[in-house]
């Protein structure tokens, strides 16, 4: 067996019923992550986010930027329901909200940038604004 290879023990599986997320635990599928996932990659004129928001309608997905600031949220509903004729044996529904800010290292030129959702994966291109680098300023 690899010794990178984790399995989940009986505390892990415990404790994760304490998390934040505790009180609004769905009854059904996995919880909301505390946050979304994301790749960033950086290339000479660009950054290129990857952010995995599953199940999530690109409708219900909000990208925001100010400056070198990204901010992604996503509205999650997920709904469950079993029926047999008339009588509703189980109607199972949750929603909630996940956000990430972050913070890159040079502004965004706004006016270029672009994003793409497909199956469940949110990409970014991001181009850097050009000039917006450090300018020395010479004291008189």
């Amino acid at each position: 067996m690899n010794a990178l290879t984790s399995r989940g023990g009986f505390l892990d599986e415990f404790f994760r019923d304490f998390s934040p997320g505790f009180y609004v635990r769905p009854l059904h599928g996995e919880p909301l992550p505390a946050q979304i996932r994301v790749d960033v990659k950086e290339s000479a004129d660009a950054y290129t986010v990857h952010a995995e928001v599953p199940g999530v309608k690109k409708e219900d997905i909000d990208v925001a930027l100010d400056g070198n600031v990204v901010t992604l949220r996503a509205e999650v509903q997920q709904q469950d329901s079993q029926t047999q004729g008339d009588k509703v044996l189980r109607s199972e529904r949750y929603y909630g909200a996940v956000s990430r800010t972050l913070q890159l290292p040079a502004d965004i030129d706004t006016a270029h940038a672009s994003a793409k959702y497909d199956n469940g994966v949110l990409t970014l291109t991001l181009p850097k604004k050009v000039g917006g680098g450090r300018q020395r300023l010479e004291i008189q």
